[in-house]
């Protein structure tokens, strides 16, 4: 009988240690205090491990504790160092140094230089589109400069005056043409001003068939105009010239009266 009571002793003994510092479960702190109540000896043990030198002399110098005590203590300890060590991770990842970011900022500030570099190519684009329309519209006008210089200069080209007369100032019409190509350049002064939504026609008058329309024009408030070299069917033979005064889109015949006239020969 006194082998049993020292068997059960020494295994609710094993459980003292943790049981003083809170560790042990409920179900096994449950048998021990029931054991407590029955045990001096373990009353008088727990009540040394309380104690606070007991205690300093457990952890230190003092006689080992039971094994199967210190394998649940070493387990509990290792359970909150491990719940340390990860709240320790979490925190270190929370207070990451700021140059780790230093690739974010270097990846954010490459895009926003893509982005000025595109839009910067694109103004250029623009610019050049536009450069390149304003060298298209000088070499238009280049070539207008040089087709009338060219038929100015034409040697066979027939210089015709069409004048009116009861008038004065006197109005006059100059016309250069020239039959094998069919350009035309007028010039005219002092020239009567026109009603809103009334123009000046010229006509090609051939040796044979209808009049043909050579070309639209308003004079300025001084009467005087100049008509960019235009163009009726090359070859055509040139009887007379004639102005007529006509809708301010023109007619495809001519509306009497004519209010100049000259002849090719003049």
């Amino acid at each position: 009988m006194t082998d049993e009571k020292e068997l059960a002793h020494q295994q609710f003994s094993d459980d003292l240690a943790l049981y003083a510092l809170g560790s042990l479960d409920a179900a096994s702190a449950a048998k021990l205090e029931q054991h407590l109540g029955q045990c001096g000896a373990c009353r008088k043990e727990l009540a040394g491990l309380r104690g606070g030198a007991a205690v300093l002399a457990l952890s230190a110098t003092g006689p080992a504790a039971p094994e199967r005590s210190r394998s649940r203590l070493m387990a509990a300890i290792a359970q909150e160092k491990a719940a340390d060590a990860g709240s320790e991770s979490l925190m270190l990842r929370l207070r990451r140094p700021w140059w780790t970011l230093a690739p974010v900022f270097a990846s954010l500030l490459l895009a926003l230089f893509a982005i000025m570099l595109w839009q910067e190519n694109e103004s250029l684009k623009d610019s050049l589109a536009a450069a390149h329309e304003q060298q298209m519209r000088l070499q238009a006008h280049m070539e207008r400069i040089r087709e009338t210089i060219r038929l100015l200069n034409a040697p066979d080209a027939a210089h015709i005056t069409l004048v009116s007369t009861g008038a004065k100032p006197q109005p006059q019409i100059k016309t250069i043409y020239e039959k094998k190509s069919g350009r035309l350049l007028l010039m005219a002064t002092n020239l009567a001003t026109l009603p809103a939504g009334k123009t000046y026609e010229l006509w090609l008058v051939p040796a044979q068939g209808a009049p043909i329309p050579a070309g639209l024009f308003r004079p300025d408030a001084r009467g005087s105009v100049a008509l960019s070299p235009s163009a009726v069917p090359a070859g055509s033979e040139a009887k007379a010239f004639a102005v007529t005064i006509e809708p301010e889109s023109g007619s495809s015949t001519p509306t009497m009266p004519i209010v100049m006239m000259s002849s090719a020969g003049s």
